[in-house]
Parts: structure tokens; C-alpha cells; sequence
């Protein structure tokens, strides 16, 4: 009878296979195992941490008081620093240095037109007294004195109306006759001027370079 012998091939084929399948799946396992670890391995930081990054470690807690006070003593000299650089900016913008101007005042036309508008005596430089002079004149109980008040001002806006419409034609047609390659619009002109001459001599900035009555050319 050949049965063992068939019985102990069974049995040995069968724990040779047992024994390859661990093998086997420890193969598979590896490759697995190599492409979860393909990646970068850690979670994707977030914005304000990536941002905290790339301005730099923050510095440390002061340990004892005289690091605190030394590090307010370095704050408060670079807020000095700022406003020494605000100052000289605001002189030079007085000055009428045209990189530190406004947007608006840039520029040799409109240095042209503050000349041609300082040089002359406008009534409208009045305008911020005379609302004021009004204010005051309405506080008071009188009537008489606010009726007054009131006709004194409504011919002296009138004036200035009137006195602002000549200095802006004025201004244009000396503008266009300097300037003849420049791009000149009437109305920007005369509103412009008409700013200037309504504030006070001391308070326009930047400030007159030429005084009352001097000839412009």
C-alpha cells in the first residue's frame, strides 16, 4: 500500500506553502511599506507657521527686568527714528521739493500755478476768517447782528465767486502760453488755483517761494 507515501508528500507540499506565504506577503508588505513612505512623512504646516518661518524665530521672553527694560529703550529709539523721518519729510514737502509733494502738487505746471496765484492779493484768502466771523455772529442774541452778518457775508462769497472765476482764466491762459506742449485743462486749473487762494498765506503747502506783488514771468 504506497498511502504513507502519498499522505507525507501531502503533508510536506502543504507546509511548504505555508512557509513561502509569509515570505511572500512580507515582499508585497515592503513595497507598500516604500511608497507610504515615498512621501514627505510629516503634515503640511500652516500658513502662520510657513509666515513665522520666513520672518525668523521669534525672540524669547525677557528673563529679567532690566531685558525688559533694554528692548523698550531699543523700541522707543526706532519710533524716534520714525518721527525724525516724518519730520524731514514734512519740511522738505514745505520746502517744495517735488519728490516729497503730493501727487497733486507734482510737477512744474502746478509749481507755475502756486507762483501766479502767491504772487497776487485775492480777496479769497479771507474765506476761513469770514466763516468764522459768522459762526460767531449767529452765537450772538442779537438779531440785527446776525442779519448783518448774514448780507456781509452773502456779498463777500459773491466777490469771492467772481474773484476766483477771473484768477482761474487768468491762470489758464498764462499756463498755456508757458506751457504750450502740456496737456491743459481749464477747469482742473481753475479749481486749483482757486484752493490756493482760498487759504491763508501762512497755512498753503507747500509754502509762497515769491512774495505779494512780485512779477512772475
Amino acid at each position: 500500500m504506497s498511502y504513507p507515501c502519498a499522505v507525507r508528500f501531502l503533508r510536506r507540499n502543504s507546509a511548504d506553502t505555508t512557509a513561502e506565504a509569509p515570505e511572500s506577503g512580507a515582499e508585497l508588505a515592503e513595497p507598500l511599506d516604500k511608497a507610504h513612505s515615498s512621501g514627505k512623512g510629516r503634515p503640511t504646516p500652516k500658513r502662520r507657521e510657513a509666515q513665522g518661518r520666513r520672518s525668523g524665530p521669534v525672540p524669547p521672553p525677557p528673563r529679567t527686568q532690566r531685558e525688559a527694560f533694554k528692548r523698550m529703550r531699543g523700541n522707543k529709539a526706532s519710533k524716534e527714528e520714525r518721527r525724525a523721518a516724518a519730520r524731514e519729510n514734512r519740511q522738505r514737502m514745505l520746502a517744495g521739493e517735488d519728490k516729497y509733494l503730493l501727487p497733486r502738487d507734482r510737477g512744474p505746471v502746478k509749481a507755475y500755478i502756486r507762483d501766479l496765484v502767491d504772487s497776487r492779493r485775492n480777496l479769497m484768502g479771507l474765506f476761513m476768517p469770514l466763516a468764522i466771523l459768522v459762526f460767531v455772529a449767529l452765537l450772538t442774541p442779537s438779531l440785527a447782528v446776525q442779519r448783518y452778518a448774514t448780507l456781509a457775508t452773502t456779498f463777500m462769497l459773491i466777490a469771492m465767486i467772481i474773484e476766483g472765476l477771473v484768477l482761474g482764466r487768468i491762470v489758464t491762459r498764462r499756463v498755456r502760453a508757458k506751457y504750450p506742449n502740456e496737456p491743459i485743462k481749464g477747469i482742473s486749473i481753475g479749481w486749483y488755483s482757486f484752493i490756493r487762494a482760498s487759504q491763508l498765506r501762512r497755512l498753503r503747502v507747500p509754502k509762497p517761494r515769491v512774495k505779494p506783488g512780485e512779477a512772475i514771468k
